[in-house]
């Protein structure tokens, strides 16, 4: 009888600590998810920015360069 109360609070043990790691697993999985979207929503940022800078770019045109500032 002592063996079968060993092994059953061995097993009620076991689920516990799956139990957390399945939260943990979620918690982590959340995490990520929020990541991938923040840098999906960062990389259309940069590709705006970027071709907003082409834009400007071809608009000044291929002139002559900016003169250096005054204190040069």
């Amino acid at each position: 009888m002592d063996d079968f109360v060993t092994l059953n609070a061995r097993v009620v043990e076991l689920e516990i600590g799956r139990a957390h790691q399945e939260r943990a697993i979620e918690d982590l999985n959340e995490a990520i998810t929020a990541q991938w979207k923040l840098i999906d929503e960062l990389k259309r940022e940069i590709a705006r920015l970027t071709a907003e800078v082409r834009e400007a770019a071809v608009a000044n045109g291929p002139g002559e360069p900016e003169p250096p500032p005054p204190h040069y």
